[in-house]
């Protein structure tokens, strides 16, 4: 791991979701130094949608050497973000991240400011597919 701390990228499409799921985050991951997260939420002119610019231009902001990992929320958004991986428009060690996006945001932040690598973000957000509410 090379930098600081693995950023994170949140693709929803509203803006005012992304916005807040990554203030929660935030707010949840707190008690230290919080790694990087962005906000990637709707279209350019506010609208509801995804916009590869705003996704590539919040993993630019977030990228600090250590990678990537962008959690999505749903079908669309996800396919603007493999057609960004596809065509190396993200920066080095930008991964999708397969995770629930609210649970999958808080335990990516949490591991990422923490330290933890890619791959053990990745994880973390993935694991919470496991969480069980009843």
């Amino acid at each position: 791991m090379s930098g600081g701390p693995v950023g994170i990228v949140l693709v929803s499409h509203s803006a005012r979701v992304a916005k807040s799921v990554a203030e929660l985050a935030a707010g949840l991951a707190a008690g230290g130094a919080v790694a990087p997260v962005a906000a990637a939420g709707g279209t350019s002119d506010g609208g509801l949608g995804t916009s590869a610019e705003l996704i590539a231009a919040a993993a630019r902001e977030v990228d600090r050497g250590a990678g990537v990992a962008l959690i999505a929320d749903l079908g669309s958004a996800v396919l603007t973000v493999k057609a960004l991986l596809a065509d190396d428009e993200l920066p080095a060690q930008s991964r999708l991240v397969d995770a629930p996006f609210v649970e999958g945001a808080v335990a990516a932040l949490v591991a990422a400011s923490s330290g933890a690598s890619l791959d053990a973000v990745a994880a973390a957000a993935q694991e919470a597919y496991d969480y069980r509410k009843g």
